[in-house]
């Protein structure tokens, strides 16, 4: 019995490392038609945002308890992320916030939608310089079909175009 119990916990100890290795980050821009805005919601793992912000800002950095280090790191993912039409011309997206949310830590953004935008130009950088294994996925949603877009740390530019 006792070999079968410490197999158990072995099991689950790394299953728990592997699902804190995943260096994931999943974003939604949607496209909202009833606030006509753009509204981009970027959702981080807790223990990935959190040892990010320590090796980004400082050892000591709290990300769970200090809206200090919550406005450094929701500052830093705006600054990593950008949307522009596809000629070039950047969409101002405007930083609302951050929340935690359970294992979740989320960093939200908007702007006015653009008239006539035929497509987006679409970067997002956040922690791949720290973890060369970071993936941000993109959905966009709003504009015909969901839309998915991978960076990782080779792809630093996607393109898309809308549907007429």
């Amino acid at each position: 019995m006792r070999g079968v119990l410490s197999l158990l916990l072995l099991v689950c100890c790394c299953g728990q490392l592997a699902a804190h290795e995943m260096k994931t980050a999943l974003s939604k821009v949607l496209f909202n038609s009833r606030t006509g805005n753009i509204e981009v919601m970027h959702r981080f793992y807790v223990h990935d945002a959190e040892h990010g912000v320590k090796q980004l800002f400082d050892k000591n950095a709290d990300l769970l308890n200090n809206k200090q280090t919550q406005q450094l790191f929701n500052q830093y993912v705006a600054e990593h992320f950008s949307l522009s039409s596809l000629a070039g011309e950047p969409i101002a997206l405007s930083l609302v916030g951050g929340q935690l949310d359970g294992r979740f830590y989320w960093v939200y953004q908007e702007a006015a939608i653009v008239p006539d935008l035929r497509g987006l130009t679409i970067q997002h950088s956040s922690l791949q310089q720290l973890w060369p294994a970071q993936v941000n996925t993109v959905n966009i949603e709003g504009r015909g079909e969901i839309r998915t877009l991978s960076f990782d740390n080779k792809t630093t530019s996607l393109q898309l175009s809308f549907q007429p």
